[in-house]
Formats: C-alpha cells, structure tokens, sequence
C-alpha cells in the first residue's frame, strides 16, 4: 500500500504526498499520469521485461513512450546498459538473460526517464543471496551518484544492512526509524 501511495497509483487516506516539491495529493488522473512517468521509476520484484524486445529496446521503451526524440532515447539506453554492465547483452532477449541481468534490464529501463524517484518492491526477491546484493549495491551507487532517492521495500533484513536508512513498517505502523 504503500508504494502504491507513494507511487501516485493509490490516495493515501488522509494527509498528502509531496514528491520533487509538488503535492501528488492535488493533482487530477490526467496530471498524476503525466507526473508519474516523468518523475517516477518503478522496479518490481519480477522484472516485466517485454519477451520479444532485446534488452536493448526494452529500456528505450519508457523514451519511445514519452515521444522523446529516438536517437536521445537510444543513446541513454546505451549509456544505462553500461552502467548495469550489460553492454556485452544488449541484443539478447530476456530469456536468453540471467535472473539478475533481468534485473538489472529492468533497474536500466526504470531509469531511462531519470525520474526524481525510484521505487522498488522487492527487486532481490527472485534472486540469490550474491546477484541480489549486486543489484542492491548498483541501486545504492546510482543513488549515490545521481542525487536520486531510491525507495526498496524489502522484507530481506539481511539486505538491509546496506540502506542508508531503514524504515519498519507493519500493519500500517513505523515500528522503527534508524538512519
């Protein structure tokens, strides 16, 4: 629930939601879509890569989509795979990838908007221990380098040794809030 908030997909029930500086609570369906996929990148548990596209093309989708100009588009996704370190695979398709290059397929797509925000529900779910603490580790350095806030909710304490701050949520309380 809440990422979903978070994301502008649900309202929260009372109060706002402030993302960049602007109150999400206020906007209409039209304005909320449109702020969404500006200034949002989502990275779910299960990579939702389109099977007939190249990695490649999966991450040019969101630029394609947001009528960006093709050769700007493709050259980011170039630039996205590089820093995933999937240059080698961006011709192969998501079955001929490995779980956690899925992952990171996907973590290059959620980015190809450089949105303000990157929410990720349980992005080291599918993956082993290793491969989930790389992908984990590659959304701590993005973070890091780009000034970008990066949300994981997780239920993988064992990860969470990495977080810069870890909030404990259960039943719609904080039960902790450590920095």
């Amino acid at each position: 629930t809440l990422l979903q908030i978070l994301g502008t997909l649900s309202k929260a029930d009372r109060g706002s939601v402030e993302i960049d500086g602007q109150d999400v609570s206020s906007l209409g369906d039209r304005a909320l879509s449109r702020f969404r996929n500006e200034k949002i990148g989502f990275v779910f548990q299960f990579h939702h890569l389109l099977p007939e596209f190249t990695a490649f093309e999966n991450v040019c989708i969101p630029g394609l989509i947001g009528r960006r100009p093709k050769a700007e588009v493709e050259r980011r996704a170039g630039e996205l795979l590089a820093l995933v370190g999937l240059t080698q695979r961006r011709d192969h398709k998501p079955g001929e990838l490995s779980g956690g290059e899925q992952q990171r397929v996907s973590i290059a797509r959620a980015l190809a908007k450089n949105p303000k925000l990157l929410l990720c529900d349980e992005p080291t779910g599918a993956l082993d221990y290793k491969t989930g603490k790389q992908v984990l580790a590659l959304l701590q350095r993005t973070c890091r380098e780009t000034g970008r806030t990066v949300i994981v909710i997780t239920h993988n304490t064992a990860l969470t040794a990495m977080a810069d701050r870890i909030i404990q949520v259960k039943s719609g309380q904080i039960l902790s809030n450590k920095v």
